[in-house]
């Protein structure tokens, strides 16, 4: 069985979300059995996991905005 043109782009957008194979299983298992509830915690803990890589890099940024200024006040 093929899955229809709403379901394929379903899986493609959590894929682009990051999703991985287990995870689009998972959330198209709850949402054809009526598991609303267990659907939306898939993808509010794939959020999570986004934005905890993002907090991540904007430390990382943050050290080197540090280092700059350092820099740039040492010229002074």
């Amino acid at each position: 069985m093929r899955p229809c043109d709403s379901e394929k782009t379903v899986i493609q957008n959590l894929r682009d979300a990051g999703c991985d194979e287990k995870t689009i299983a998972a959330y198209l298992d709850c949402i054809m059995n009526g598991r609303e509830t267990e659907s939306l915690r898939l993808l509010k803990k794939q959020r999570s996991l986004l934005l905890d890589a993002v907090h991540r890099e904007e430390r990382k940024i943050d050290c080197l905005d540090y280092l700059m200024y350092q820099m740039q006040k040492a010229k002074r």
